[in-house]
């Protein structure tokens, strides 16, 4: 009798360190990467407190989302976390900085997707959740439904109990001068152009938008879009993105940031991506999980699979932007095809690397 609880006793100290050591393995390993859109970024034409700025917003949704993945949280919880402090940094083109649509609105759209069950959740439309991300969850985990629009998807926001604010909470007069120079460039190739009809509303939605200095100067186009990528330490990855959309834009338009598998997906089995750029290519090329697939089912690796859709596919058929995305091995790809696209990562080391020009 002695021996068998002897041997029980080992059975069990054996049992404990191995899973002990297993839990330490899994843990050892995280990464959070985040992106704040991609376009005419040049370092001749930022000014240094801009640039600042800009570096002290990815930086603190960095510092925001690591503490999540540092003390054993999820990838989920993470990037949303690291999504909302973007979207409440008027520096960006999301939540408080969006831009305009021709009606003078901001409209906001934003996805996520937990890799570890497929799960996903999108809003597309919407002009008084404070904070579409966690709408863009809300849908996920509070509904048997992927996206949600419009006034249909606020209500269903209020009802889960988010902020909501008025619309006026978006408002920002950089992004309002935006638009107004927009529609200047509209109308001037509108009177000068000797184009069809066709190929100057074609002119009139390719506006990009426009990032302002502090005297009002325009410095720069870019495509504002958010996002960010995570693997927990557990093994699971996720995604999420949010956009106030193009500047100038009509008609409802919706990009590809909350379409699951254009802008945004995660899958535990390949990668997690959120894209940032012209919406329509990144949509006809299903993006993200056109990577995916590339990786499941071509065997291709991360950084292969990414650059050969976003320096070679994208610019192929005319469109551009940039993505950041992280694989089940905790490998980080972020290409480009524009002169700038801002972006940062933070590993389980603790160094923070962020990055806005081309190198």
């Amino acid at each position: 009798m002695k021996r068998l609880t002897i041997l029980f006793l080992l059975v069990c100290i054996i049992n404990a360190t191995y899973a002990q050591v297993t839990k330490t393995k899994l843990k050892d390993k995280y990464v959070l990467v985040v992106h704040g859109g991609a376009g005419t970024i040049l370092k001749s034409q930022m000014t240094p407190e801009k640039e600042k700025a800009y570096i002290s917003g990815l930086e603190n949704a960095l510092q925001i989302g690591n503490e999540i993945l540092k003390n054993g949280g999820s990838a989920i919880d993470a990037v949303e976390a690291a999504v909302i402090v973007l979207e409440n940094d008027s520096l960006f083109n999301a939540g408080k900085g969006a831009v305009f649509t021709n009606e003078g609105k901001n409209e906001l759209d934003a996805a996520i997707m937990d890799g570890k069950t497929l799960s996903a959740g999108s809003v597309a439309g919407i002009t008084t959740v404070k904070n579409p991300i966690k709408a863009a969850r809300a849908v996920m985990e509070k509904s048997p439904h992927v996206m949600m629009t419009g006034l249909g998807a606020e209500q269903f926001a209020k009802q889960q109990g988010l902020e909501i604010v008025a619309p006026s909470y978006f408002f920002t007069e950089n992004r309002w001068q935006g638009l107004q120079k927009a529609k200047e460039n509209e109308k001037e190739k509108q009177e000068t152009d000797s184009v069809t009809q066709i190929k100057r509303r074609e002119i009139a939605f390719s506006e990009l938008f426009f990032s302002l200095s502090e005297n009002g100067k325009i410095v720069g186009g870019k495509y504002g879009t958010v996002g960010a990528v995570a693997l927990d330490r557990y093994g699971n990855l996720a995604a999420a993105t949010s956009t106030g959309g193009m500047t100038n834009k009509r008609y409802g338009r919706v990009g590809d940031a909350p379409l699951i598998g254009a802008g945004t997906y995660a899958n535990n089995s390949t990668v997690a991506i959120s894209c940032t750029g012209w919406g329509e290519y990144f949509i006809r090329l299903v993006m993200a999980k056109s990577i995916s697939d590339m990786i499941e089912f071509g065997k291709m690796k991360l950084e292969v699979a990414a650059t050969e859709m976003v320096m070679k596919r994208l610019p192929a058929i005319g469109g551009d932007g940039g993505l950041i995305a992280v694989d089940k091995l905790g490998n980080i790809s972020m290409p480009f095809c524009t002169p700038g696209m801002y972006r940062a990562y933070i590993k389980n080391d603790g160094i923070k690397v962020i990055k806005i020009y081309k190198e």
